[in-house]
C-alpha cells in the first residue's frame, strides 16, 4: 500500500503528511445521474515530507491578438524508497477551454483525448465496475475553476504535470486582463511566470501587479514593451520565496494579473488574416456618449431581507447618482405586485436624482416574487416616453432588472414568461438580468436577457455586492453605438461569427471572426459598418491593405500554430453555446455544430470532456474525466461547495450545515466540511411525535407528529410523513404549530392564525413568519435561529396520499452545545471515516463501512432530495445511508426521541 502523500498544484504545489487511518481524497456533485467517491483505506504510516521534492513549476502564457494560450507545467520528484499518491490540481479562469493535459511518468506520457460528453460518461461508467475513480472539476470563487488528478508515483520516480488552455481575453473598462493564480502553499525549487503578448496594433500600456506581490518581490516583475511586443516574466529563488529566511512558508500566494490595451484609431477597426482566417476587432476611439433611457427593475420579495436588500439599496443610491443629466430613468419595485416611484420617466437632474435617492432608502421587503408585470410595465414605460418625443431620437432603452428568485405568482410557465416579454420589447429595447445569489434562477435569467439583446450577471453574496452591483452597471452605462452591423463583400467570407451587435459600450470592444474564400480575393475585401450615433447615424468604409498580411507576424515565437482559426472556432462555439432562439430542430444543429468544433479543435465544451487514463497498480488503470461547468451550473455548486465529477461523482453539498427531515421521513445531514451527507430514516406508527431539537439553554424545542396514508394496501410498508409541527421558544413565551392547513402562532399574548392559502408576512415581538402560497413557511425566532417547513401539496382526491411537511434547519450557530434531538445533536458537527466502497446488495448503491462513535456501520451509498428550491421535483443530494432507524448513529434508540405531546419534553 502506498503512503498517505498529497501535493497539489493550482498552478501551484502544495501537500500534507502524517498518519493516516482513512483519507477520504475528493467527493463531488454531479449534472446527470451518475454517481461517485473515492474513498481509499490507506495503512497508517509516517512519511518525512522532505521526500518529495518539487523541482519546478512553470507558467508559459502566449497572447497573440487577445487569444491567449496557456501552459502550466509541474514537475516533482518522489525520493522515498516507497511509492507515493500525490494529487495535481489547476486553477484556470472559467472562460477559458482546457485544450491538453498530460502526466509524465517513468518516461511514459499519458495524454488527455477530449471526447463527446455522452460517450465519455458510457466509458467512464464501464471503468466504475471495475473500480476504477474520477477526476473532479469545481467552481473555484468567482472567476476561476479547478480540476484535480491524482497518481501514484513509484520510489525514486518523478512525474510531469502539463495542462494548456485557451482562452479569448475580453476588453472590460479600456483594458484586456489575464489572470493567473498562483498558490505553491511550499517553496519551489524553480519557479517562473513568463508572458509574451503580441498585437499587430500597437501596445498603448502594459500593467502587472500580484496580490502576493511584496516590496521585496516586487524588483523581480521584469517587464519590457516595445511597439507590439510585450514581455513579462516573474523568477523568484527559492530563498527569495521564503516568508523569513529561517521560514519554509512561502509568499507566492494569491493571483498575478497582466492588463493591456491597444492602440486605436476612428476607423473601422483592425482586420487581420492567416492561413484563411479573420479577425476583425472594432472600437473606435474617441466617440461620444449616447443618453440612454433605464428603468431599473428591483426584486423587494421577502427573500431580499436582511444584506441583500441592504446592499442593492446602497448600489442603486451610488448609480443613481452617477447618472448623466442627459440620461432619463425610472425605478419599480416588486414583490406579490409592483409599485413604481413615478408613473413615467424622470431626467437625471440633481433635484430628480436625490428625490429617487430618498425613495430607495425606504424600500422594504414584502411579499413573493412576480417580476412579469413588473418588467411589462416598464417596457410601457419606456416606449410611453420614447412616443412622447421630449427625449433624443437615439436615445438607447434598456431595463436591468435585479431578483434573487425566480417568479412564483405568475400563473404561466416560466418559458411563457420569457415569451409574453420578448414579444412586448420586440427586439427594441436591451433587457439586462442581475442574479443575485446562488438561489436566483440563473438559467431562466439568462434565456430572459439573451432573447431580450441582453446579458446576465450573477451578483456573489458578499461583502463587496454593492460593488458588484455598480461594476456591471458601469460596464453597461455608457453606450456609444446601437444596431451596430458589419457587412464584408457579398461571396468573400463564409462561416461568419455574429456580424450584428445592439450596442458598443465604452471600454468594450467588438469581434467578428469568419473565413475567407479565397486568400488571393481580398484586394477587393471592403468592409463597411453601420450603427446609431450620438445625433445621427454612423458609417465607416475602408478597404484592406494585401500586402499587410505578409509581414503582420514575423515573431514567430510570439504566436502559436494557428491562433486566428482558433480564436475563430473558440468564439464560434461560445456564440453557438449562447444561443437560445430557434426550433428544436435549429437548437440542435446548433449543438451539433459546438459539439463538432469543440472535437475538431481539441476544446473541454460544456458538449466535451476530456479522458486520460492513469497508471494506478500492476493490476489495473485509473480514469480521470475533466468537464467544463457552465455559469447556472457554477450557482449550483456555489451553494453545495463547488465540487462537481465530471461523471462518477457522489454529488453537491451546501456550503453551510443543512439539518432536515422530509418525505417519508428521512432525515439528511450535510456536513460540508467533510463535502459530504448521513441520512437514515425513521419508522414507527402514524401518530407518533418525536423530538427533532431540543436545547435546554435556549429554551428551544421542536417536534413533529408523524400521519400516514389515507389508505393503505394490504400487506404493503405503512408510509409515514410528518403533518405537524410544534416549536417553543420559553424564553420568549412562544408557541407555533404549523400543520398542512393552518399555521397558529402565540407570542407574548398575542395570537394569529392563517392559512397556506395565501403569501403573507407575519412579525411579532419575538418571531417573524414569512409564508409562500402553497409552498413554504419561513420562521425566524428573534436574535437566535431560523427554520424552513415545506408544504407538500398532494391531489386532494388521491386514493391513498395526502398533504405532508418538511423540516430544514437553516441557521443553527447559536444553539448552545447542550442541543439534542433527532436533528439537534448534530448541529455541531460529528466526527465519522468511510472505507473504501465495495459491492452491496444492489449494483448501483455501493455499500462501505463507516466508522462513527466507536462503532463500524455498514452504510449504503443513495439519494434523498432536498426540496427548498423546487418543491415538485427536489434536488438530489447523495449521502450514506444509515440502516435500522439509525441506530448506531444516533445517541440511543430512535425511541428514545418519542414525546407524549407536541410541545412536550418527555
Amino acid at each position: 500500500m502506498s503512503a498517505g502523500w498529497i501535493f497539489c498544484v493550482f498552478v501551484c504545489v502544495c501537500f500534507t503528511s502524517g498518519s493516516l487511518e482513512t483519507l477520504v481524497i475528493t467527493k463531488g456533485d454531479v449534472q446527470s445521474d451518475s454517481e461517485t467517491s473515492t474513498a481509499r483505506l490507506l495503512k497508517k504510516r509516517s512519511v518525512s515530507s522532505a521526500e518529495i521534492e518539487v523541482q519546478s513549476v512553470k507558467v508559459d502564457c502566449k497572447v497573440t491578438s487577445r487569444f491567449a494560450h496557456t501552459v502550466m507545467t509541474t514537475k516533482a520528484l518522489n525520493k522515498a524508497n516507497i511509492s507515493q499518491e500525490v494529487s495535481f490540481e489547476v486553477e484556470l479562469p472559467k472562460k477559458s477551454f482546457i485544450t491538453n493535459f498530460s502526466m509524465e511518468i517513468d518516461g511514459k506520457t499519458y495524454t488527455g483525448e477530449v471526447k463527446e460528453k455522452e460517450k465519455a460518461k458510457q466509458q467512464y461508467q464501464k471503468a466504475v465496475l471495475s473500480g476504477q475513480t474520477a477526476g473532479l472539476v469545481k467552481a473555484s470563487g468567482r472567476k476561476m475553476e479547478k480540476f484535480s488528478v491524482s497518481v501514484n508515483v513509484a520510489a525514486d520516480s518523478s512525474v510531469i504535470f502539463i495542462l494548456t488552455h485557451e482562452e479569448l481575453l475580453q476588453r472590460k473598462f479600456g483594458k484586456y486582463e489575464l489572470m493567473i493564480r498562483v498558490k505553491p502553499k511550499q517553496l519551489v525549487q524553480h519557479f517562473e511566470i513568463v508572458a509574451d503578448i503580441y498585437e499587430p496594433q500597437g501596445i498603448a500600456f502594459v500593467d502587472t501587479y500580484g496580490t502576493f506581490i511584496t516590496n521585496e518581490l516586487l524588483p523581480l516583475v521584469e517587464k519590457t514593451v516595445s511597439d507590439k511586443k510585450a514581455h513579462v516574466s516573474f523568477s523568484p529563488t527559492l530563498d527569495q520565496q521564503r516568508k523569513c529566511s529561517e521560514c519554509d512558508g512561502t509568499l507566492i500566494d494569491g493571483d498575478f494579473f497582466i492588463k493591456y490595451d491597444v492602440n486605436r484609431a476612428h476607423d473601422i477597426g483592425d482586420i487581420q488574416v492567416v492561413n484563411g482566417h479573420f479577425v476583425h476587432f472594432f472600437a473606435p476611439a474617441s466617440l461620444p456618449r449616447v443618453p440612454k433611457m433605464v428603468v431599473f427593475v428591483i426584486d423587494n420579495s421577502y427573500s431580499m431581507v436582511g444584506n441583500k436588500m441592504s446592499q442593492t439599496k446602497e448600489a442603486l443610491v451610488t448609480i443613481l447618482g452617477e447618472l448623466p443629466e442627459d440620461d432619463y430613468f425610472a425605478i419599480i419595485v416588486f414583490s406579490s405586485d409592483f409599485v413604481v416611484w413615478r408613473p413615467y420617466l424622470s431626467k437625471a437632474t440633481k433635484e430628480n436624482v436625490h428625490a429617487a435617492q430618498e425613495y430607495v432608502k425606504t424600500i422594504e421587503v414584502i411579499g413573493g416574487t412576480e417580476l412579469h408585470n413588473a418588467v411589462i410595465h416598464g417596457v410601457e414605460m419606456l416606449y410611453k416616453e420614447q412616443r412622447s418625443g421630449t427625449s433624443s431620437e437615439n436615445m438607447v432603452l434598456m431595463i436591468i432588472l435585479l431578483t434573487d428568485g425566480e417568479p412564483n405568482h405568475w400563473p404561466k410557465t416560466l418559458p411563457e414568461i420569457q415569451e409574453s416579454i420578448r414579444n412586448a420589447i420586440n427586439g427594441n429595447i436591451t433587457l439586462f438580468s442581475l442574479a443575485f445569489g446562488n438561489d436566483a434562477n440563473y438559467g431562466f435569467l439568462d434565456t430572459l436577457s439573451k432573447q431580450n439583446n441582453g446579458l446576465v450577471r450573477r451578483i456573489y453574496e458578499d461583502s463587496d455586492a454593492p460593488l458588484q452591483l455598480q461594476g456591471f452597471y458601469e460596464e453597461v452605462s455608457s453606450p456609444l453605438l446601437s444596431e451596430v452591423n458589419f457587412h464584408y463583400p457579398d461571396n468573400t467570407v463564409n462561416s461568419l461569427t455574429r456580424s450584428h451587435f445592439k450596442h458598443l459600450f465604452n471600454g468594450s470592444e467588438i469581434m467578428v471572426a469568419g473565413r475567407l474564400n479565397d486568400l488571393n480575393d481580398i484586394n477587393n475585401f471592403a468592409i463597411e459598418v453601420s450603427a446609431k450615433g450620438f445625433e445621427n447615424n454612423f458609417e465607416l468604409k475602408g478597404q484592406t491593405n494585401p500586402q499587410k498580411w505578409e509581414t503582420i507576424f514575423p515573431d514567430e515565437e510570439y504566436i502559436f500554430g494557428d491562433f486566428i482559426e482558433r480564436l475563430w472556432a473558440y468564439l464560434t462555439i461560445q456564440e453557438l453555446l449562447d444561443k437560445d432562439k430557434g426550433t428544436p430542430e435549429e437548437k440542435g444543429n446548433t449543438t451539433a455544430e459546438a459539439l463538432s468544433l469543440s472535437l475538431k479543435y481539441n476544446f473541454v465544451t460544456p458538449l466535451t470532456s476530456m479522458v486520460v487514463t492513469k497508471p494506478e497498480d500492476e493490476t489495473k488503470n485509473d480514469m480521470f474525466i475533466a468537464d467544463k461547468l457552465t455559469e447556472e451550473e457554477r450557482g449550483k455548486l456555489d451553494r453545495y461547495g463547488g465540487f462537481i465529477a465530471a461523471s462518477h461523482s457522489y454529488g453537491s453539498y451546501a456550503s453551510t450545515p443543512t439539518y432536515y427531515v422530509d418525505g417519508d421521513p428521512h432525515f439528511i445531514i450535510e456536513l460540508p466540511e467533510k463535502n459530504d451527507a448521513l441520512c437514515f430514516n425513521i419508522d414507527d406508527e402514524p401518530g407518533t411525535i418525536f423530538n427533532l431539537v431540543r436545547d435546554p439553554l435556549t429554551g428551544i424545542l421542536v417536534n413533529g407528529q408523524t400521519i400516514g396514508d389515507k389508505k393503505v394496501i394490504p400487506g404493503e410498508k405503512v408510509n409515514t410523513y410528518f403533518g405537524r409541527f410544534g416549536i417553543v421558544h420559553e424564553k420568549f413565551g412562544i408557541r407555533l404549530t404549523v400543520s398542512t392547513k393552518e399555521i397558529s402562532v402565540f407570542d407574548e399574548g398575542k395570537q394569529a392564525k392563517f392559512f397556506w392559502t395565501e403569501t403573507a408576512t407575519v412579525k411579532g415581538p419575538n418571531i417573524d413568519l414569512q409564508v409562500i402560497k402553497d409552498r413554504s413557511l419561513t420562521v425566524t425566532l428573534r436574535n437566535s435561529v431560523k427554520f424552513l417547513i415545506i408544504l407538500h401539496k398532494v391531489w386532494q382526491k388521491h386514493p391513498y396520499h395526502q398533504d405532508y411537511l418538511g423540516f430544514y434547519t437553516l441557521d443553527s450557530h447559536l444553539f448552545s452545545s447542550n442541543v439534542h434531538g433527532l436533528l439537534g445533536q448534530f448541529y455541531h458537527g460529528l466526527e465519522f471515516e468511510v472505507s473504501e466502497p465495495f459491492p452491496g446488495k444492489d449494483p448501483k448503491k455501493p455499500d462501505a463501512i463507516m466508522f462513527v462513535k466507536g462503532q463500524e456501520l455498514v452504510v449504503t451509498r443513495g439519494w434523498q432530495r432536498d426540496f427548498r428550491q423546487d418543491v415538485k421535483n427536489g434536488e438530489q443530494v447523495p449521502c450514506w445511508f444509515v440502516h435500522n432507524n439509525g441506530t448506531g448513529l444516533l445517541d440511543g434508540r430512535h425511541t428514545d426521541y418519542i414525546v407524549s405531546g407536541l410541545f412536550k419534553t418527555i
